[in-house]
């Protein structure tokens, strides 16, 4: 499996540490889910998912 490097802020890596811990899953599964279901409704809607990678790109900074 290959690894991939990504960049976060302090607090939303820890909100997402928090939702893992809550479901008892890996940070990795987590993201990878989180991922999943991103490319799944970005198929049936490409507007939403333009919108959507906005929120996430200001979540990221």
């Amino acid at each position: 499996m290959a690894k991939v490097l990504i960049s976060m802020s302090d607090e939303f890596l820890n909100r997402i540490d928090g939702v893992a811990s809550i479901e008892q899953r890996s940070r990795s599964e987590l993201i990878r889910e989180a991922l999943r279901t991103y490319i799944r409704r970005s198929a049936i809607n490409p507007q939403k998912a333009e919108d959507n990678a906005k929120i996430l790109e200001q979540l990221l900074d």
